[in-house]
């Protein structure tokens, strides 16, 4: 998959901030500090289109990043060690599931695990959430470069396990660091919407 143009198109915390274009969206989920920006990043093929930091819970609005101008990946925010408050993370949930129950145009949601370590409550109950809504259960495994050849292959049958993924759904390994793996998940993408009858 090429990427010739890859946008920020808006930033929301209500859907009536949602875009109302119609382009199909697949949204990332994920604990905070997971590596979520630096996914898109790659499959734009840019440094600077989602906003990086070593700080957990910088993403306080649901982000909507076009990509060719035919489809979308939103970036919701992260959950788990975020540090603010409980307010605020209430506004989170309600932002998210919002999103998630509402957005006609979601295709799928893809969950985005560390892989080197070991899947939180939260993660288990998004995975279980995500099943429970009739999408598909799909994990992104990121950060796989930390992890020997051997690490890895343990880490993704034991990760597989303790989340509780279909027993068909692979754990899709990625890597800032390794060009194979990034190709490797735009062409996941790729044949993702083709399925859903979106050409790229």
């Amino acid at each position: 998959m090429k990427i010739n143009e890859a946008n920020l198109d808006q930033m929301a915390v209500s859907p009536s901030q949602y875009p109302r274009d119609g382009l199909k969206e697949v949204a990332l989920v994920g604990r905070s500090n997971v590596g979520k920006s630096s996914f898109l990043n790659k499959i734009a093929g840019r440094k600077n289109l989602a906003y990086t930091s070593s700080k957990p819970g910088k993403t306080r609005t649901i982000n909507f990043y076009s990509f060719n101008k035919t489809f979308r990946l939103v970036d919701l925010p992260g959950y788990g060690f975020a540090q603010v408050s409980k307010s605020m993370r209430k506004d989170w949930a309600k932002m998210i599931n919002s999103y998630l129950e509402s957005r006609d145009n979601l295709l799928e949601i893809l969950l985005l695990v560390d892989l080197r370590v070991k899947p939180s409550d939260q993660d288990k109950e998004m995975l279980s959430w995500i099943l429970d809504n009739g999408f598909s259960g799909i994990v992104i495994g990121t950060k796989a470069d930390k992890l020997s050849k051997n690490q890895l292959q343990q880490q993704l049958v034991r990760v597989h396990k303790e989340l509780g993924c279909p027993e068909e759904q692979d754990i899709l390994p990625f890597s800032t660091e390794r060009k194979d793996l990034v190709e490797e998940s735009k062409n996941f993408l790729q044949d993702l919407f083709a399925f859903h009858g979106v050409k790229i």
